[in-house]
């Protein structure tokens, strides 16, 4: 196992030297790529199937950078709002995606935005009621018999075949649904796939009503990722209620399901809690399993093809906060899981948070690239989480590439929630954002604004543990709301998923320092509660409304100076060969009166601070083979394409946009002419050389 405090030095000779020896060398075009980018296109949600949103087009560099204009722009208003988080993809000549609440799936003219077809689910119960209507980030695309196909989940859980060329359903695919409007093929339903052999759907023994889906009673299933091909299987990912909104403990299980993708037809389903005689099933260990659920895989799916592997990442049981009511470390929540794609067993699995109560849900798609680590190839899998870890892992074994080790958390005081002792913390790489709130984390530009800020936080009470668990409204103890840092917004989050050089071996992660202060109290009083709410029992906790009015820890100052270090937003880049941080940068650039405050400060005259702190929330990114392309505000606010050298960190370039971004970008090749596609909140823009 490494030595962290061996030099530099000797970590990148091993890094240089390995390939060599294998016949790849770094940096050039015969390293590994994932399948999907071949000839510059950008065939999977994130470019390819190891999602590394990384282009090996080559016409956009540095020198040429500030000279792109916008090609041309798409208004997404006639079908409704727009929906900013889809990334097209660029297949067979034509940009496929979806867009507005009703996630239409729309296919473009690359050079000139010209819509060339769409198409439209017909309305249901299931699909109004969906709390994912505007969340839907793009589509699935394979060759099938040598016929593109597209594939799209809808917010009323129904998969759709589409051809390509011409948007129409399938023919002999899935079966009919039986409400009006519906095409006689190219559908499936698979709510009542799901639901299928479920206890609590068999036992309510009522006949099955295609337009409300599953009663809201037993729970809710929805999606707002696309599906992934892999090997001709079309696997499945989906969302339940947002558990942060929940004050009821009937949920559904996110099972995952796999169809054949010539046919439709149902080939697997695994069940992310594990029924008797299942792994993991001694994890949950009450009844609980036979009722609640969620642990929903709602980011995006990556796969290894070659490797007859997808994997699957997950989010926590029903609810966000509070899990007394199904006490254990509760598999396969909050964790990545390698299915055998054909099958859809278990290959192997991770768990990152045992019995997750702190709105930790897995937020990104993981990464794949081979790496080479003192000296062994390994084929990686990389997980950017919301608790400021890249977990490293092997894909082939689930093996930890550096140790994790299971470290002592602190316990609930929550009657009734009874947490796991320890949890996973990685010793390499390090954390890319701040985690919980200690006294490393304070400002230090001088040793009087340290001490300053350090008695600061001390009477104020704002120190903070990793694992700070949720308090509980009349807690005996007086508390207030506990600081959770990083919070449900992250460290890295689905608004900014991270991109990677697969050919350097190198992530590039966007996150933000943040915490959220949260208390639980009695579902049944709760002001979320409701007549639409899943489920019928109360929990005996859920999230409290009304009792937080201030995240008093990140609006700490002293001499009107935050007390902790920054940025606030950043983007990390961390060479995965060595576990190395290469370096970090703010994320865009704060406003000039924030700017002013540290470079104008009476206390900070002559000493070297940055007085650049970025701004909150993520960048969306794409990585080239000399830059990482990276979305941001100027100073003074307005919208901006960074380029950033890939090795230093350094902006060597930047365009203005029209409009403010987030989620993803995408860059292809079409007719010879490289294009960058921006997600707008009012639709899209593409972007090219002159």
């Amino acid at each position: 196992m490494m030595n962290h405090d061996s030099s530099s030095r000797s970590r990148r000779f091993c890094a240089v030297l390995l390939p060599l020896l294998f016949g790849v060398i770094p940096g050039s075009p015969l390293a590994a790529q994932g399948p999907g980018v071949e000839g510059a296109a950008w065939t999977y949600l994130g470019g390819d199937a190891w999602h590394t949103r990384y282009t090996p087009a080559t016409q956009i560099d540095a020198s040429s950078f500030e000279d792109l204009e916008i090609a041309w722009r798409w208004d997404a208003s006639s079908f409704g709002p727009s929906t900013a988080r889809a990334t097209p993809s660029y297949v067979d000549g034509k940009l496929i995606t979806v867009t507005g609440e009703n996630r239409h799936v729309i296919a473009l003219d690359p050079s000139t935005g010209r819509l060339l077809w769409s198409f439209t689910e017909p309305m249901t119960w299931r699909h109004e009621y969906s709390m994912r209507k505007a969340y839907g980030k793009g589509v699935a695309y394979a060759e099938v018999d040598g016929r593109g196909v597209v594939y799209i989940i809808s917010p009323g859980f129904f998969l759709y075949a589409l051809d390509a060329e011409t948007g129409e359903p399938l023919d002999n695919w899935g079966e009919a649904v039986p409400l009006p409007g519906f095409p006689s093929s190219g559908t499936v339903d698979m709510v009542a796939d799901l639901i299928e052999g479920w206890g609590p759907w068999e036992n309510l023994n009522q006949e099955y009503d295609p337009d409300q889906g599953m009663p809201l009673e037993i729970g809710y299933i929805t999606a707002s990722s696309p599906p992934i091909v892999v090997n001709d299987v079309v696997v499945i990912g989906n969302s339940a209620q947002q558990g942060y909104n929940q004050t009821r403990k009937e949920m559904v299980p996110g099972d995952i399901l796999g169809y054949d993708a010539r046919t439709g037809e149902l080939k697997w389903k695994f069940h992310v809690i594990p029924r008797p005689g299942e792994f993991g099933h001694e994890t949950w260990e009450n009844d609980a399993w036979q009722w609640t659920g969620d642990v929903s895989a709602w980011a995006p799916l990556s796969a290894d093809p070659e490797l007859g592997l997808v994997y699957v990442v997950t989010n926590g049981a029903t609810i966000d906060y509070y899990g007394g009511f199904h006490p254990g470390d509760n598999l396969f929540s909050t964790s990545m899981i390698a299915l055998d794609v054909e099958t859809g067993e278990r290959r192997w699995h991770y768990q990152f948070v045992h019995h997750d109560i702190w709105n930790y849900d897995t937020p990104t798609a993981p990464i794949l690239m081979d790496v080479v680590v003192d000296g062994r190839p390994i084929k990686g899998v990389f997980q950017a989480t919301k608790q400021s870890w890249l977990y490293a892992l092997d894909r082939e074994t689930g093996e930890p590439i550096w140790p994790i080790e299971e470290r002592p958390v602190p316990a609930s005081k929550v009657p009734g929630e009874r947490l796991s002792p320890t949890q996973p913390h990685p010793t390499w790489p390090p954390p890319y954002d701040l985690q919980g709130r200690t006294e490393q984390g304070l400002i230090d530009y001088t040793p009087e604004l340290r001490t300053m800020a350090l008695e600061y936080a001390r009477a104020n009470d704002l120190f903070a543990p990793l694992f700070n668990p949720p308090t509980h409204v009349g807690n005996p103890d007086g508390d207030g709301p506990a600081l959770i840092c990083p919070g449900g917004g992250g460290g890295a989050n689905i608004t900014g998923p991270p991109a990677a050089d697969p050919v350097d071996g190198v992530v590039f992660v966007t996150s933000t320092s943040g915490c959220s202060p949260v208390m639980v109290a009695p579902g049944i009083e709760s002001e979320l509660d409701g007549p639409d709410q899943t489920g019928v029992t109360h929990s005996e906790f859920s999230r409290a409304t009304g009792v937080v009015t201030e995240n008093t820890a990140d609006q700490a100052t002293v001499e009107g100076l935050r007390i902790w270090k920054g940025p606030v937003g950043r983007i990390t880049a961390i060479d995965v060969n060595t576990g190395e941080h290469l370096w970090m940068i703010p994320h865009g650039d704060a406003p000039e009166r924030q700017q002013a405050i540290l470079r104008d400060h009476p206390m900070l005259q002559g000493v070297d601070v940055n007085p650049n702190e970025g701004r909150r929330g993520h960048s969306a990114m794409v990585a080239t083979p000399t830059l990482l392309l990276a979305s941001g505000q100027t100073g003074d606010g307005t919208p901006h394409l960074f380029a950033i050298d890939k090795r230093t960190g350094e902006r060597v370039g930047q365009v203005e946009l029209p409009g403010n971004t987030r989620y993803g970008m995408s860059s292809w090749v079409h007719e010879g002419k490289q294009y960058v596609m921006i997600q707008l909140t009012d639709g899209l823009a593409a972007m090219t050389l002159p």
